[in-house]
């Protein structure tokens, strides 16, 4: 089932100020809230779709990204959260990422989310992935070689020497939550907060590890294997599942982003799905007609100049661009023409074109339009 756009969801435009876009969230969550439609599945859907909403128009950087590509900007091919590549929130995001637009807290209704145990998560790792412009045309797979926090191997990440080196945390009860009583944007309530003391562990490491020393990871290097689909934009963010840092004492690993950074091609500049290539034709090539080669972005083409082309013009070779990430379309490459002049000449050279030049044939019939006109009207 295809997602609904994100400013529908909130029924926002696209110029919405970040004050419109929390207003707009507030209240679709306190009409889709969990504890206000008990058993209905369609309002906890909706609930979760608005805080996805919320959190990809909310940041700058992931709003650009939506924009330019649609859904398909923020997965990138690899699944994860919706902040972290489109995938549905949980409740638990949700409740920990925005519970302060509600004024300190996302109860409100029966308390919020169910109490139980805190799930730690490890942070996101970034790193930066050069590609050609071959790679970015066909899809590449990759090898990263990741210094990242992994999971002890000798307490298994729990931090502790044994199963015996634990106590109940004393502050919460072993809840892994306190509960407090605030004035929030829905009035006077209880809410539940990660006890402090045990960071919502509800328990307390009296023996540690001697390996991590109770912190349950440890520093390590490891290759991760990914797939990066074609058509991806340089500054262009995607998301692996799971494999950024491990949770400390157990939990959900973070999530690697990988950013694309695109190596500048040699003959080749990228103008969205489209390469342009400025071909330098000699003068009597222009005059004559010439078949020449083209770079392409895996080898070479070649092209018919046709007897008396102009400087300027533009000639296209069709779908030998890059392919739009969403697979709906090719572009092209475009052949711009600079018609090359000689700086100097031979004296028979001279005594050729002197001849040539009062010929009928070398006498311009009409100024014409200026080249940088055609170039400008050509690209707008």
């Amino acid at each position: 089932m295809s997602k609904r756009d994100y400013y529908e969801v909130l029924g926002v435009d696209k110029n919405a100020t970040p004050e419109e876009l929390k207003k707009a969230y507030r209240k679709a969550a306190i009409k889709f809230h969990p504890d206000k439609n008990p058993d209905d599945k369609g309002a906890e859907d909706k609930f979760k779709e608005a805080a996805e909403a919320f959190d990809v128009l909310n940041n700058a950087d992931k709003k650009a990204r939506y924009d330019q590509f649609g859904h398909d900007g923020m997965k990138g091919g690899f699944g994860g959260n919706a902040g972290r590549g489109g995938g549905g929130f949980s409740m638990d995001d949700i409740f920990d990422q925005f519970g302060d637009i509600f004024g300190g807290g996302f109860g409100g209704f029966g308390g919020g989310r169910s109490q139980g145990q805190r799930v730690n998560r490890g942070s996101d790792l970034r790193v930066k992935v050069k590609l050609t412009l071959k790679d970015i045309a066909y899809g590449v797979d990759k090898k990263l070689k990741i210094s990242k926090l992994v999971s002890c191997d000798t307490c298994s990440g729990t931090g502790a020497k044994d199963a015996n080196s634990y106590t109940s945390c004393s502050t919460c009860q072993g809840s892994g939550y306190t509960t407090q009583v605030v004035n929030t944007f829905f009035g006077r309530q209880q809410t539940t907060r990660p006890c402090p003391s045990c960071n919502g562990e509800g328990k307390i490491i009296s023996d540690k590890c001697v390996t991590c020393h109770g912190e349950g990871v440890n520093k390590s290097d490891e290759v991760v294997e990914i797939r990066i689909p074609a058509g991806v934009a340089n500054g262009m963010q995607l998301s692996v599942s799971g494999r950024g840092n491990a949770a400390k004492r157990g939990g959900e690993s973070g999530d690697l982003l990988v950013i694309i950074e695109e190596i500048a091609d040699e003959n080749l500049i990228r103008e969205g799905n489209d390469l342009i290539y400025n071909l330098k034709l000699g003068v009597i090539d222009a005059i004559l007609g010439a078949s020449v080669e083209i770079p392409t972005v895996d080898g070479k083409a070649k092209i018919k100049i046709d007897a008396g082309t102009q400087p300027g013009k533009v000639l296209r070779l069709k779908k030998k661009g890059l392919p739009d990430i969403n697979g709906y379309r090719h572009g092209d490459i475009l052949v711009c023409v600079d018609i090359y002049i000689p700086e100097s000449t031979s004296s028979s050279e001279k005594k050729t074109l002197e001849e040539m030049r009062d010929s009928k044939s070398f006498k311009p019939k009409d100024k014409g339009q200026n080249i940088f006109e055609k170039m400008r009207n050509y690209f707008r």
